[in-house]
């Protein structure tokens, strides 16, 4: 009865209601894989719109194989319900085939769309496929779809635990590095900037679960670490958090090992609470520690000068996009007001004593260069030198005592000439 009603909803588009209650949740399940293929082949041909489509198969998926269904996964359960079956004695090896031939159906199927099927359901229909052991096209086929939608993804469905007996890691890094990969090579049209900051705290998620496993190599750290872009992470507290937990759980880790492990990280990429954190991490190398402490100091220079200039006079040329400004009170005003009238009488009182002392230096500097001219003329050095220490001299009773009458230089130039050693010179 269930068949017919579905094969009249194909035969009767126009019906979506009654397509709906009769083939997604009046028909729990159609055991024959054979006739859901071709019921589905039917629907297709009708022209139905592909995000219906993959709702069918996802719905049909869920009700056959409850490990499908987007609950709490648990390996043993998953192994106890391949080994054990309630309905029929039927052997592990047949319950494994089946399981297999069921989810490379489901792949087979599944429509061309991008975004037909969800993420997570394909993350799960994943996790199936390792642990029956379908063929590699089939595994290969549902990476890529993962891939072209992984920003969509959740942290606990990409949590695919290692069926395989020569990985020692509790999860499958290898594919999660395959993933992102994938992702990565995308075009640039196929991934945004935003899918890309998901994609990253993703991977810093997940590397901080995956990091407190003692089995998790180096390399494979590195590798998934570094398989995206710089600039894919807004900021580095993620990663920093992840590097943390694995030096944490493996404190057998090398000096050099945890050098090649902070340059990871961009220390000005940093909150001030991350920053604070790793100036005191016994864990990191001493090296990274600088970095981050003179970072930070940078940050603390470079805020220093935004808010001095703050108080400036200058106006922004692009004030449409400054940030917008905290409503100030009154008081808070005035005291900005005396402190800018304050620096600006600060400045013109040092602006008027550097004037003053340029044109000293000046005027001391011209009469210098006069006597420097009488020696041209072959005069003797030791009038020269009674000359400069008459005219210091002078200076100095200006600049002190007040100013010189003509009669007392005079008097002072006519000593100078009577001196013994001056009429030696002139002998």
């Amino acid at each position: 009865m269930k068949k017919q009603s579905l094969q009249e909803s194909i035969n009767f588009p126009g019906k979506p209601s009654q397509f709906a209650a009769e083939c997604w949740f009046d028909d729990a399940c159609i055991l024959d894989m054979d006739y859901f293929v071709k019921t589905l082949s039917g629907i297709k041909a009708k022209g139905v719109h592909p995000d219906l489509i993959g709702s069918i198969i996802t719905h049909y998926a869920s009700k056959w194989l409850p490990d499908l269904s987007g609950g709490d996964f648990n390996v043993d359960a998953a192994e106890k319900s391949l080994t054990s079956g309630k309905e029929s004695p039927e052997s592990i090896t047949a319950s494994w085939m089946k399981k297999r031939f069921f989810v490379e159906t489901l792949v087979g199927v599944l429509p061309p769309d991008k975004d037909s099927i969800p993420c997570n359901f394909l993350l799960r229909l994943l996790r199936t496929a390792n642990m029956v052991n379908v063929e590699p096209t089939y595994r290969n086929e549902l990476e890529k779809r993962i891939s072209w939608q992984l920003d969509q993804a959740s942290l606990k469905e990409i949590m695919i635990p290692s069926f395989s007996h020569t990985c020692g890691t509790l999860l499958d890094v290898e594919l999660v590095i395959r993933l992102v990969k994938r992702f990565v090579s995308l075009d640039e049209a196929a991934k945004s900037g935003a899918a890309l900051i998901k994609v990253a705290k993703l991977v810093d998620c997940y590397l901080a679960e995956a990091a407190v496993d003692s089995n998790l190599s180096m390399s494979e750290f590195v590798a998934l670490a570094g398989a995206l872009p710089s600039h894919a992470r807004a900021t580095d507290d993620g990663l920093y958090r992840a590097i943390d937990t694995y030096l944490k759980a493996h404190p057998s880790t090398s000096k050099q090992e945890r050098k090649n492990l902070c340059r990871l990280i961009d220390s000005r990429k940093l909150s001030p609470e991350a920053s604070l954190h790793a100036a005191q991490n016994e864990r990191l190398p001493v090296r990274a520690v600088i970095q981050v402490i003179f970072s930070e100091q940078s940050k603390l220079s470079r805020g220093q000068m935004d808010w001095s200039g703050s108080f400036s006079s200058t106006r922004s040329p692009n004030p449409g996009l400054e940030a917008p400004a905290r409503c100030h009170s009154k008081r808070e005003m005035m005291s900005q007001q005396m402190e800018i009238r304050k620096l600006k009488d600060d400045v013109l009182r040092l602006q008027c004593h550097c004037n003053s002392m340029q044109a000293q230096l000046e005027r001391l500097l011209g009469k210098k260069k006069g006597i420097f001219k009488w020696k041209m003329f072959g005069m003797p050095s030791i009038k020269s030198v009674s000359l400069v220490e008459t005219i210091e001299e002078g200076h100095e009773e200006e600049v002190g005592f007040g100013r010189q009458t003509p009669l007392d230089m005079k008097t002072k130039l006519v000593k100078s000439r009577n001196h013994s050693k001056w009429r030696k010179s002139m002998s």
